[in-house]
Order: C-alpha cells, then structure tokens, then sequence
C-alpha cells in the first residue's frame, strides 16, 4: 500500500478506504483538479513534515568566520579557502575577516587586494553580500552562498592523507643518537 497510486474515486470510497486500514486521508493538493489526497498514518506524518521544517531553518542562517592575516602564506590561504568553500557548500553564509597588526596598517592596500582575491577565487560558490569594508585595524566582508545548483566547488579537500615513504627514512637510519644525561639522578 506504501506509495501506490489508488486513481481518481469518490470522496466517500477513500475514506472508506482509509479507515479499513486504520489510516487517515490527508489532502496534499487541494487546488489540483481533482484534489490530490494520501492515506498516511497522521502522527508519523506531522512528525516528518516538523523534522524536513527543522532542517531547513537549522542550516540556512548560521555565520561561519575565516581570518586571514596581509601575509598569509600560499599553503594557509588555501586551507582557508576550502574552509570558507565548504561552509557555502553547506548553504552557510561566511564573514572573511583580514586583521592587520602593527606597521601592517601602513599597506592597507595589500589588504585590500587579498579580499578581492578571496572574492574572486570564492565567485564560483558565493556572491559578495558586504564588500570588502575597513573596520579599525581589519577588513570585513560577508559572503552569502549562490543557490545549490548554481555552486561550483573549485578547491577540492584532498582526496587521500600524506602518508610518508617508509623506506626513504630506512636509507638515512644509523646509530641511534645518545641520550642526554640527566642530571641529579642516581644510578
């Protein structure tokens, strides 16, 4: 009986139907012509239309948070993008956040290219929803995900861990070096 259709009937015969089933009928569609109606147990029902409800709110309003710094080294910058990338894949809004410190106020404009490339390189996932805005000593800008079909990840997490060469580390093996003395023990 699980998702089978019954056709068109009168309303009479699928309530009928329902009951002997110890079901209820529910309208799913009532401006269709005819009206579109289900035989559901209503308890379960109401229960799943409450759980795909909640997951729809829990997802869609959180702020996730990257920092940078003006001199962020390539290998950091990166981590950072597939962090801030994965964030928008799960529909999550991302404040990129770029904090100078000391003389590093003296060269805002640095700071001000890296934003524009984080926003360049983050295009294909998200859309600026704050330009690049300096705040005191950092420079904020909020990103708000493009539409699920629309996103296109371009900085993949890596597919497999480092794992290193064994035998490499056999070749340079010799005597263990001594170990240190400890002072103040006894023997």
């Amino acid at each position: 009986m699980d998702d089978e259709q019954l056709g068109v009937m009168k309303l009479s015969d699928a309530l009928r139907k329902a009951q002997s089933v110890e079901r209820d009928l529910i309208e799913i569609a009532p401006t269709a012509n005819p009206p579109v109606c289900r035989i559901v147990d209503w308890g379960k029902f109401k229960y799943e239309m409450a759980k795909r409800d909640k997951e729809k709110k829990s997802v869609s309003h959180k702020l996730k948070e990257v920092k940078f710094r003006v001199n962020v080294h390539e290998h950091d910058y990166m981590t950072k993008l597939r962090h801030a990338e994965e964030f928008l894949d799960k529909g999550n809004k991302v404040k990129c956040q770029l904090q100078f410190r000391g003389r590093e106020m003296a060269h805002q404009e640095l700071g001000h290219a890296l934003m524009q490339r984080i926003k360049q390189d983050l295009i294909t996932m998200a859309q600026a929803e704050m330009e690049p805005r300096l705040m005191g000593r950092t420079i904020n800008m909020t990103l708000s995900p493009l539409p699920a079909p629309k996103r296109k990840r371009r900085f993949e997490p890596p597919s497999e861990e480092y794992v290193e060469d064994t035998d490499h580390e056999a070749e340079h093996e010799e005597e263990p070096a001594p170990e240190p003395s400890k002072a103040g023990q006894t023997e």
